[in-house]
């Protein structure tokens, strides 16, 4: 692990889940974490919430407008190349404030971290072992079927001129994204898993927490959970 402050040894305690949305990654954190009474931090809930103010003062620093882009200028006015890229960009700073309140939880057992901005470039520096990341991608398949079954996942929540373009654009994104996450994780040797479908949700955790078992007390099966 890279010298990284870390004065309560929770970063250096900590399992990583990556990867690209829609992929079960915040399910298979809690499934785990409740079978091994572990911390979930979801990195989406506090990166949506908790950051604001230092997303903020950050634009403030910087002499950018304080407040949000127009939804149009998000959505729908650029392509989902400039979209990825800018989300890739912005990782990096975010991540930061990802790591501090990663360093914030007092605990002794293991907090296992999820959410797709745990990105496995900013991630693989911080571990002793590749073994405590795991990157989890839908394939195109279970991608659509996430769409098909899950409101929110093809939701946008905001008013736009051209809803269909800017969900089309969000898509998109994702996809971009995602691939770069595979990409990375590939390159430095983390451990990929597919997600199709054809397992449910305890069985692909069942296959990450065998990924993490150096670092758990137990190993129960999840046959039948």
């Amino acid at each position: 692990m890279s010298d990284v402050w870390d004065p309560h040894g929770s970063l250096r305690r900590a399992l990583w889940i990556g990867g690209a949305q829609w992929a079960g990654k915040s399910t298979v954190a809690e499934l785990v974490a409740g079978q091994y009474g572990l911390t979930a931090y979801h990195y989406d809930y506090h990166d949506a919430r908790g950051h604001q103010d230092r997303r903020i003062a950050r634009r403030v620093a910087r002499g950018e407008p304080v407040a949000d882009p127009a939804p149009e200028r998000v959505w729908v006015e650029r392509s989902p190349e400039e979209m990825a890229a800018e989300t890739l960009a912005g990782f990096p700073v975010r991540f930061d404030w990802a790591l501090d309140d990663l360093r914030a939880l007092f605990t002794g057992r293991p907090v296992i971290a999820e959410g797709w901005g745990l990105r496995p470039e900013l991630v693989a520096p911080l571990l002793d072992s590749l073994r405590r990341m795991v990157v989890l991608v839908p394939t195109e398949e279970f991608r659509q079927h996430q769409l098909r079954t899950l409101p929110r996942a093809g939701a946008l929540g905001i008013p736009v001129d051209d809803p269909a373009r800017a969900r089309a654009n969000r898509l998109a994104r994702d996809r971009l994204v995602g691939e770069d996450a595979v990409r990375n994780a590939r390159r430095l040797g983390i451990h990929v898993i597919e997600v199709d479908g054809t397992r449910d949700a305890a069985a692909v955790a069942s296959e990450v927490a065998e990924r993490f078992a150096p670092y758990l007390d137990q190993r129960p099966s999840y046959a039948g959970s």
